[in-house]
């Protein structure tokens, strides 16, 4: 069975950057999967200020036609954005189907999480001052139910043999693990990451989900290491780099400080400075 990607590309107010174009792709060449390109449009309704039709000669009360302006500037960047993952698919010979959904900018996230689950995984770019494509990762991760690998838009996408896990021993860490699969059977080295000073995962080493991987033919080492002065998020993301991993596998974790990498503080602090592509499950 083929995989099935989507990629939700974001156009207003601040729009993803051509890096998303050639990274998606690339990442779903490597996938072997079908990949759906859909622009999020936020729809603008067309209301009329009452103090336009008083003061009409205002410049500052042209609300109508301001709104007309954003919404020819989201599909217009929509557009451009479809057409180059449409050349970079043509190129690298990815199977690729194109749409738009288009709903009120407060249901913009919830809409796309939806659309989301109806596909295998969800590719999303990331620039860390980009507030619109934050909000819409932010719904598709909480709210899709499905693996969401995000990808930074200030590099490139890389082959990926090299697969690093943040583990725990969690429900969530062991969802990350299985949502990675594709990723760590055509990987030549996997790195297990665990926190070596967090209470309460003694039990749940490195080491002991490395020697599993190793049970299923995968080259697996476990690493303990120590939280340092740093955030998690920050450490993790060093210490996977620094053993040449080029894809970070992460769930929301359950045990005091690491549970804040989904729900709080440790997620800021991978999203403000993403460096690889990491895949989260929820």
């Amino acid at each position: 069975m083929k995989p099935q990607a989507i990629l939700p590309i974001v156009t207003y107010p601040d729009a993803n950057s051509d890096a998303i174009a050639a990274n998606a792709v690339s990442l779903a060449a490597q996938l072997g999967a079908d990949l759906y390109a859909v622009a999020l449009h936020p729809e603008i309704p067309e209301v009329s200020s009452p103090l336009s039709r008083l003061a009409p000669r205002v410049p500052k009360l042209r609300v109508p036609e301001l709104i007309r302006e954003a919404d020819a500037l989201s599909r217009s960047r929509g557009e451009e954005l479809l057409a180059k993952v449409g050349k970079e698919a043509a190129e690298k010979s990815v199977n690729l189907t194109t749409g738009v959904l288009s709903r009120p900018l407060a249901l913009l996230g919830e809409a796309a999480a939806a659309e989301t689950r109806y596909f295998d995984v969800t590719l999303l770019g990331w620039e860390a001052e980009n507030p619109t494509s934050k909000a819409i990762a932010e719904a598709v991760l909480f709210g899709s139910g499905r693996p969401v690998i995000l990808l930074p838009e200030l590099s490139k996408v890389h082959q990926i043999d090299h697969v690093a896990i943040a583990w725990d021993g969690s429900r969530v860490a062991a969802r990350a693990v299985a949502d990675a699969a594709f990723f760590l059977g055509r990987s030549s080295r996997v790195s297990v990451l665990t926190i070596a000073d967090e209470k309460g995962l003694k039990e749940h080493d490195a080491e002991r989900l490395a020697a599993s991987l190793r049970n299923r033919s995968l080259v697996a080492e476990g690493y303990a290491i120590d939280a340092e002065d740093c955030p998690i998020g920050v450490t993790i993301q060093e210490h996977a780099i620094k053993r040449g991993a080029q894809l970070l596998v992460m769930g929301g974790f359950g045990h005091s400080r690491m549970r804040d990498f989904v729900l709080g503080g440790a997620t800021k602090d991978v999203l403000n400075d993403l460096r690889i592509p990491v895949l989260l499950a929820h």
